[in-house]
């Protein structure tokens, strides 16, 4: 795959995705174009995902054309796609970990508190837990490197808890009538109940006790 090829696929998942604001059945008509051939497809979906961290796109959003393209076969590229345009927002986090927490007391804050959540959960279950949860995937990821975690922990912990996602997602793209109607979006509500409370279950008694901990910290105590 040359340079030429991903800067094009790039060009045309950022001009889809942009269609879409303005008419859904342009996109389609444009997605359905790409996944007539399943490299010229293969090809905007990796550029899609390599440029998706720099413009705050949703990463559902990846594992919606997935499903699209290649149906439920999509999952497992979907899983991938995932786990990988995780990895910039997580390494500019874990780079620049010395210099924010030195120069930011918020970010020293996070830091401390993802440490001790970390420390008593494992990095594994502490990142898959919080995939689970519906908050901004970029949050976590950035997160995730502030405090400090191994790079085996993030993407192992980051394959698991969006993996739910990545079927919700990869299950709107097979639709193309649902599709059409609702929009590349994963925000059903009973969806976003269940995914959470799997998220609480997981972190509920590591992150009661890191915050018992901070507290104690901060009192001067034991």
């Amino acid at each position: 795959m040359n340079r030429r090829n991903v800067l094009g696929g790039a060009v045309v998942a950022v001009a889809v995705v942009l269609a879409w604001t303005a008419s859904p059945a342009a996109a389609l008509a444009t997605l359905g174009w790409l996944a007539a051939d399943p490299l010229r497809f293969g090809v905007a979906l990796v550029a899609l995902a390599a440029v998706r961290p720099f413009l705050a796109w949703p990463t559902t959003l990846i594992a919606v054309v997935a499903g699209f393209g290649y149906g439920w076969a999509g999952v497992p590229v979907g899983a991938v796609l995932l786990t990988a345009t995780a990895v910039p927002p997580y390494w500019l986090a874990r780079a620049g970990r010395v210099r924010l927490v030195n120069g930011s007391r918020a970010v020293e804050r996070v830091s401390s508190a993802g440490g001790r959540l970390v420390d008593d959960a494992g990095a594994l279950r502490a990142v898959a837990g919080t995939r689970f949860l519906p908050v901004p995937a970029d949050a976590v990821s950035v997160a995730a490197g502030v405090s400090n975690v191994g790079p085996r922990a993030f993407l192992a912990g980051t394959a698991i808890g969006e993996f739910p996602w990545v079927v919700a997602g990869v299950a709107v793209g097979v639709s193309a009538d649902r599709l059409a109607s609702e929009g590349p979006g994963v925000a059903d509500p009973g969806l976003l109940i269940a995914f959470g409370l799997a998220g609480t279950l997981l972190l509920a008694g590591p992150l009661y006790r890191a915050i018992q901990s901070g507290s104690a910290d901060r009192d001067g105590g034991p």
